[in-house]
């Protein structure tokens, strides 16, 4: 059986002020953009037996997806946010209750994954986590952790406990600072929560002023924006950046490679309304400059 990324937890929709309606979910815009760069990844979620359900399954099959990971629920539904923008930053209210917050882990495909990507969101009441701790006991497979802290739907308890059983951790620097609390140096915090968790690597993104990583040399590799870019939300951009770090840890690409080109994706997805692209000649392009095409 062919290895493949595996990204478990929400799928949703973004529903802005304005009325409009994008897809979102940060395991299904990683999935998204995995796919279109021709990684055939495996989205374990659950939606609604619901027009936002059959929309999500629809568009997932249009894009060339497999919806094998993807469970019906008739008891819950889909998975919602209300998402309100102020200078480009946007906030949230998640719904409770939803059909992803139910994942079942008997209904979990047969697999073998070359890494497994979680959030924090997707873990948020028991039926999913104890989904997901059935999934990583079964499957040895390294965790790539992409912290997201929305209040109220996180505990220190929950997070401490993903990180210890990750291998790669990205995570913004808001976050690292509510996780190592203190009045150090955000660097000087980034060793701390890597030396804490035991992590390979540990991706510190801050939004216009790029980002840094620590891997497991002393060495701390910094990447800026090459250029100011409108912006028009910045919704998904962080899921955009995790993407291609997979892509890269996948690829074994060198470490200033990988934020390089993972800070180029992102710079792109804040000039647009959404967290994905649904022009694929747009990451054709990309994956012909990287030569993963």
């Amino acid at each position: 059986m062919e290895k493949n990324p595996v990204l478990f937890g929400e799928v949703l929709f973004d529903c802005f002020d304005d009325g409009s309606r994008v897809l979102g979910g940060a395991p299904f815009n990683v999935a998204w953009h995995l796919q279109a760069f021709g990684y055939e990844p495996l989205l374990i979620s659950r939606v609604g037996d619901d027009p936002m359900g059959r929309q999500i399954r629809d568009t997932m099959s249009h894009w060339g997806m497999t919806t094998a990971g993807l469970q019906k629920d008739s008891a819950h539904p889909t998975g919602e946010v209300r998402v309100s923008l102020q200078d480009g930053q946007p906030t949230f209210d998640i719904l409770a209750d939803r059909a992803y917050d139910h994942i079942h882990g008997d209904a979990i495909p047969p697999m073998e994954p070359a890494l497994i990507y979680q959030g924090t969101l997707g873990l948020r009441q028991l039926g999913s986590a104890t989904a997901f701790e059935d999934l990583l006991k079964r499957h040895q497979a390294p965790v790539f952790l992409d912290v997201n802290l929305r209040p109220p739907w996180w505990s220190r308890a929950l997070v401490e406990q993903q990180l210890d059983h990750s291998r790669w951790v990205k995570i913004n620097d808001a976050e690292l600072e509510t996780m190592v609390e203190g009045d150090e140096e955000l660097r000087t915090k980034a060793r701390t929560l890597m030396t804490r968790h035991a992590l390979e690597l540990l991706i510190v993104t801050a939004g216009s002023k790029g980002a840094f990583a620590l891997d497991g040399s002393a060495e701390i590799l910094e990447v800026e924006p090459s250029a100011k870019v409108p912006v028009v939300d910045t919704v998904g951009a962080g899921d955009a950046f995790a993407s291609v770090c997979i892509a890269g840890l996948l690829r074994e690409w060198p470490l200033p490679r990988i934020l390089e080109r993972a800070q180029d994706f992102a710079s792109l997805l804040v000039g647009q309304r959404g967290a994905i692209l649904d022009n694929a000649a747009s990451y054709r392009s990309l994956a012909e400059r990287w030569e993963i095409a």
